[in-house]
């Protein structure tokens, strides 16, 4: 067993219960003999390779339990991608520090910069065990059933489009139509968990638009005309990385991060919601809203889902367990052992595979005419969220005169 300290950091856009997850790497790592302390990287790599690191180890063990119901990002977050020069840097700082064992709570990107460290300290010749902790809201990492965050992150977005489609239904002499922009660049997880609200055909919402499918402007506002007839006003979700045939997204504009990620609707843009928005507004002169959460979905502790919070520490703590017995170059995974009743358990996947694949929602979870989720994917998602609140719906039982 190496002897040394570990280090954990967190990277890219938080969750709900990112901070379980790095509680259960520091009480997991007390229980590895060969671990002396644990220390966090105050912002990231960017944080590590300036030689700013806080000792966890220090920390009361009331504050690190606290942790586990504590949103954002305790140890504060970093989107800088590793590049060859900065590896030598980052050596001599796992030198300096003693560190031997490696950890990131994040997603894609996340898991390729601990392949890449890891790699690199070992071809000199420094043992370094790196193991990664699955985030994202977005739920497309590869080899794992879901990622800690997406169910809190989805039951936000189940739970918005439950209590807005009351208030669009209730407001549709004002507004015949509302847009709401889930995040999400290429996959629509989260976008797609609004399907959860639905109790009948006509409950909101009516339309759900994901970046797995081609966005076509005239079959939108056909779709968007047959249910406004039906249901009187029309709830639409999107995801902020529809595009049409051609690739081009509908975003009126786009910026790309440090890591080629695409980022819609910046730099002072129309986002998604706005384009919509005006061409249900110019073809059918109705008025209407849209919201855009962006990052409220990721940092709500209000909404987290227990299971979630359990799920997070648990991948903390089993990435610990691994690298005490040194199983490096892995991420945690979660492994969906029964659906009803839901039970689960940890596995792992290479870092090589993770950080290089990312998780489309599958056909079977989108209907033919790519406009709403299907049963089998509520069904998929159903027990990561936990039952919504059932509301009063009136007869409306026409009151007569004279009475």
């Amino acid at each position: 067993m190496l002897k040394g300290n570990a280090i954990v950091g967190q990277s890219g856009g938080p969750t709900s219960v990112i901070n379980a997850s790095l509680a259960g790497v520091v009480d997991g790592a007390r229980d590895v003999p060969g671990i002396r302390h644990v220390y966090g990287m105050r912002w990231g790599i960017e944080g590590f390779m300036a030689g700013n690191l806080i000792d966890l180890s220090a920390e009361p063990a009331e504050t690190i339990d606290a942790l586990r119901r504590t949103p954002s990002s305790a140890l504060g977050s970093s989107r800088h991608k590793v590049k060859e020069p900065d590896f030598p840097l980052i050596l001599q700082r796992l030198k300096e520090f003693n560190v031997r064992y490696f950890f990131l709570i994040g997603g894609n990107d996340t898991m390729d910069t601990i392949h890449r460290v890891t790699a690199y300290a070992n071809s000199q010749g420094y043992d370094l065990i790196g193991v990664g902790v699955p985030k994202t809201v977005d739920n497309d990492l590869f080899g794992t059933d879901h990622t800690p965050g997406y169910g809190s992150a989805a039951r936000y977005v189940a739970l918005s489009a439950l209590e807005a489609g009351r208030l669009a239904r209730d407001m549709q002499r004002v507004d015949q139509f509302v847009i709401y922009q889930s995040i999400g660049r290429d996959a629509g997880w989260l976008t797609a968990a609004a399907a959860l609200a639905k109790r009948s055909e006509a409950d909101a919402p009516h339309l759900v638009y994901l970046p797995e499918r081609v966005f076509d402007r005239d079959r939108f506002l056909a779709d968007v005309e047959q249910a406004h007839k039906q249901y009187g006003y029309v709830s639409i979700f999107c995801g902020e990385g529809i595009k049409y045939a051609d690739g081009t997204p509908v975003s009126a504009s786009q910026t790309r991060d440090k890591f080629a990620n695409v980022e819609y609707g910046a730099m002072g843009g129309s986002s998604v919601a706005m384009n919509l928005h005006r061409m249900i507004a110019d073809r059918f002169g109705w008025r209407g809203e849209f919201q855009i959460t962006e990052s409220l979905c990721m940092c709500a502790i209000d909404r987290a889902v227990t299971l979630d919070l359990d799920e997070a520490y648990a991948c903390g703590r089993e990435a610990a367990r691994l690298a005490g017995q040194g199983q490096g170059g892995v991420m945690v995974t979660l492994v969906r052992e029964s659906n009803a009743p839901y039970r689960s358990t940890t596995g792992t996947a290479p870092l090589a595979d993770v950080a290089v694949r990312a998780k489309p929602m599958p056909d079977a979870f989108i209907n033919e005419a790519g406009n709403m989720p299907t049963e089998a994917f509520v069904e998929y998602l159903r027990p990561l969220v936990g039952p919504l609140p059932e509301f009063a719906d009136l007869n409306y039982v026409p009151a007569r005169a004279g009475q």
